[in-house]
């Protein structure tokens, strides 16, 4: 099978309202440009260096989404241009995406990473620091940054009625967000839940934007 019809294989299965983040990391500029042609407009990539570099060679009207662990000396490699940032999930790295986007003239949209799997190896707020860093208010502050909702990876396993309730506490914290913090706020909207082995599940817990590679691209 090509890129294209993996591509409209999966839009099949995935509702409408459901954002569709084709995860090319570690896949070169000429399988992105594939499913570039195949109508796909929104790519997600894990490093800086690498994301640098393809969005050099690929078109313009690309949304690049960063969806990686992301260290405050990089954000300034990707503030000119990046969409959405997956993977808010400290105080400081706030502050650097802040300083950036005013260098920038730009208002950058970011995730709040919630750490909802059981494995350690995932990062994130737990949910209860989550509910600490916007209680603070210090992220009202910043005017070149728009928390525009929540990210959360499911634990690795079998298990689909653990990964089921992880990723519905993940949706009830984004209810209770939204409730106390970002009522009136259009933007806070997204939830980014579900890659290629789970995606199916998050939709059902309410997944608004789904993060997949290897039903697109293939294995690496």
């Amino acid at each position: 099978m090509t890129i294209q019809s993996h591509i409209d294989a999966l839009r099949k299965t995935i509702p409408s309202g459901v954002k569709l983040v084709a995860v090319s990391k570690f896949h070169p500029a000429e399988m992105i440009r594939e499913a570039y042609d195949a109508g796909q407009r929104i790519f997600g990539e894990s490093r800086v260096q690498e994301l640098a570099a393809k969005k050099n060679r690929l078109p313009e009207d690309i949304e690049w989404h960063f969806i990686g662990n992301l260290q405050r000396n990089k954000v300034k490699h990707i503030a000119p241009f990046i969409s959405l940032i997956h993977s808010l999930n400290n105080e400081p790295l706030l502050l650097e995406i802040e300083r950036q986007a005013a260098a920038n003239n730009r208002v950058i949209s970011c995730l709040l990473q919630i750490h909802i799997a059981e494995e350690e190896s995932k990062s994130g707020f737990s949910p209860n620091e989550c509910r600490r860093f916007l209680e603070e208010g210090k992220w009202k502050a910043f005017p070149h940054v728009r928390i525009a909702g929540v990210m959360g990876m499911a634990t690795f396993t079998a298990d689909e009625n653990q990964v089921r309730r992880e990723f519905r506490q993940l949706k009830l914290l984004f209810d209770e967000l939204k409730t106390a913090y970002f009522p009136d706020d259009p933007f806070f909207k997204e939830i980014s839940m579900g890659m290629t082995g789970d995606y199916r599940i998050a939709i059902e817990e309410g997944s608004v934007m789904i993060r997949i590679g290897t039903l697109i691209f293939g294995g690496r």
